[in-house]
């Protein structure tokens, strides 16, 4: 009888792992949520709608991208985070993920923690951008005309907290000029603000302004990055001018803390295939970038470089938000 009762459990128990392993298998079966935390149009927005058709056609399932904005992408962070560990919502990681830490004193999550990293997309530089009324055509000239007019100059930002808005506080703190910080929520309004006159200047991520600047609408001034971009030819460095200036911005998915690994794996696999497509490859560099194809451990590195990075930057700038 016990012998009878063992075979039946083994039994049972046999089929309840091949019915987990065909649920695996089968992943994903139903459309997953992509939670992009800034509004539409910005950069993290292009870049999810882009590789979230890629992903959807080589996954056979619809990516969904919900825009969460608000509080420097701290609500769509916290919205992802809490959402079940399942493989079916996922979050546009970004370089704010990793200013948030210091920037902000009190926060509900901490990323390196709550989030699990899938993978990379790709790294830009930020490019520093005016209207092309603006009286300054060099970064020289540009902080001459700030010391002479202190506090005048209306530095606009995606939201507190981003690459954006820390690459014109690392400006201001190695220029020791003034300019007063302008938040929206997300690049595409700041952009649209820019391009009227209403604010000055932007240190804004490459994509959501390329189209801009080869278009005329915007006048570049300098990339952040250590070298020029070969997407912006002629455009110098912010570090010709301002020595030891250096910015980039970084792109990735992540997933809640306890997303199955086999889950993680195949939307790193999935989104590794698409990133290395020439026609990926094609639209990255219309953006002003290139693939970051690397695993979720080599992901997660990235993420913790990048924390450590930025916390030095915030740190030197004095920026701080009590929220």
């Amino acid at each position: 009888m016990k012998r009878g009762v063992s075979l039946a459990l083994g039994l049972v128990g046999l089929v309840a792992l091949a019915a987990g392993a065909a649920r695996a298998d089968d992943y994903p079966n139903k459309p997953v949520k992509w939670i992009v935390p800034y509004t539409p149009a910005g950069t993290t927005d292009i870049l999810a709608r882009v590789v979230g058709q890629a992903l959807s056609e080589e996954l056979g399932q619809q990516f969904v991208i919900e825009n969460r904005p608000g509080a420097g992408n701290n609500l769509g962070t916290e919205a992802a985070i809490n959402s079940p560990p399942d493989g079916y919502t996922i979050l546009l990681m970004n370089p704010a993920h990793g200013i948030n830490a210091t920037l902000y004193k009190k926060l509900n999550f901490d990323v390196l923690r709550d989030v699990a990293p899938v993978g990379g997309i790709t790294r830009v530089p930020n490019v520093m951008e005016v209207n092309p009324k603006f009286p300054a055509k060099t970064v020289q000239e540009f902080i001459d005309y700030a010391k002479a007019n202190p506090g005048k100059i209306n530095m606009a930002s995606s939201g507190n907290g981003t690459s954006v808005h820390m690459s014109g506080e690392m400006f201001m703190a190695m220029t020791g000029i003034k300019m007063t910080h302008v938040p929206y929520k997300g690049a595409g309004p700041a952009l649209t603000d820019l391009i009227a006159g209403t604010v000055d200047v932007l240190f804004d991520n490459l994509p959501s302004s390329i189209a801009h600047i080869k278009g005329g609408t915007l006048r570049a001034i300098a990339v952040t990055t250590d070298n020029p971009s070969p997407f912006l030819p002629g455009v110098p460095t912010v570090g010709a001018t301002v020595k030891g200036y250096e910015a980039s911005a970084w792109f990735g998915i992540g997933a809640p803390k306890g997303t199955p690994p086999e889950r993680i794996a195949i939307l790193n696999k999935a989104l590794n295939k698409v990133l290395a497509t020439q026609k990926m490859k094609d639209k990255l560099a219309e953006l002003g970038g290139e693939p970051m194809i690397v695993s979720p451990e080599q992901f997660g590195e990235v993420m913790k470089s990048e924390t450590a990075k930025w916390k030095k930057v915030v740190e030197f700038s004095g920026a701080s938000i009590d929220n």
